[in-house]
């Protein structure tokens, strides 16, 4: 299987590896590269043959979260078009949350904002030294809400709290400490570890492995359709008001929001 933005393979052993290949712009998602991933989510999912799934991606960074061509358009969007876009995105990452077989992610550089939900909707991450993390909306003057179910169920409403609310940039040492990324290794370790890690998940019966997922959803209860309704709607409105506009017109202006001060 193969996709312009989405490199797909499948191994004899079951093990399925999709690759984000948007290097030249970070492996930045819009509307286009969502509605892929889905679609190749969906189609693992229902194979018989996967066992696993590895998500990975070209380049120098995991994903720097929404390309900024697709916040350019989105700018001019309505809530209502708004509220579409992230009902998208919210799906999307639910699908790769529930994946019936296990999955783990190789982040080899810069997850930010929505980068960091494709990490957290994994069950197992594996970073570099180099990757550095940030769930960096605030600071554009949104929030990171189709993401935030799955963040916190990773690291946590403490830490949450922080890094929510902060946006600040954090190494893997951290990422692992408040549990985001399960290993972190030395560069050309990274698919040594994350081979590790497979091998370790195909000694699992592969029909247990997938009831074992089942039974976590089932404990945690997993991510309420109406939860993802809501979140969907908080930053569609958070978008469509003043100060998102704002937040969004000067990042893509490379200038200061008008909340910070010249000080």
């Amino acid at each position: 299987m193969a996709h312009d933005t989405i490199k797909t393979t499948i191994a004899a052993d079951g093990r399925a590896t999709v690759t984000l290949n948007r290097p030249e712009v970070h492996n930045a998602f819009d509307d286009a590269l969502i509605a892929a991933l889905r679609g190749v989510l969906d189609d693992l999912a229902a194979r018989d043959e996967v066992r696993l799934v590895v998500l990975a991606s070209e380049g120098k960074s995991f994903s720097a979260g929404a390309d900024l061509n697709w916040m350019k358009r989105m700018a001019g969007y309505s809530e209502a078009e708004n509220l579409a876009d992230s009902m998208a995105l919210a799906h999307m990452l639910q699908r790769l949350d529930t994946m019936p077989v296990p999955t783990i992610a190789r982040v080899q550089g810069a997850a930010l904002g929505g980068g960091v939900g494709l990490v957290a909707c994994c069950d197992v991450a594996v970073a570099s030294e180099g990757a550095k993390f940030s769930l960096s909306e605030v600071r554009l003057g949104l929030i990171p809400a189709t993401i935030g179910p799955y963040v916190l169920n990773a690291i946590g409403p403490r830490q949450a709290r922080r890094y929510f609310l902060t946006a600040e940039r954090f190494d893997a040492a951290e990422a692992q400490r408040i549990g985001l990324v399960h290993a972190v290794c030395a560069p050309d370790d990274l698919d040594t570890t994350v081979d590790a890690v497979a091998g370790e998940l195909l000694k699992g019966g592969p029909a247990a492995l997938r009831q074992g997922k089942a039974l976590i959803e089932r404990v945690t209860g997993g991510v309420p359709e109406a939860v993802l309704a809501d979140t969907a709607e908080r930053i569609a409105r958070i978008r469509a008001e003043a100060e998102g506009r704002e937040g969004v017109a000067a990042f893509l202006e490379k200038r200061k929001p008008s909340w910070i001060g010249d000080g």
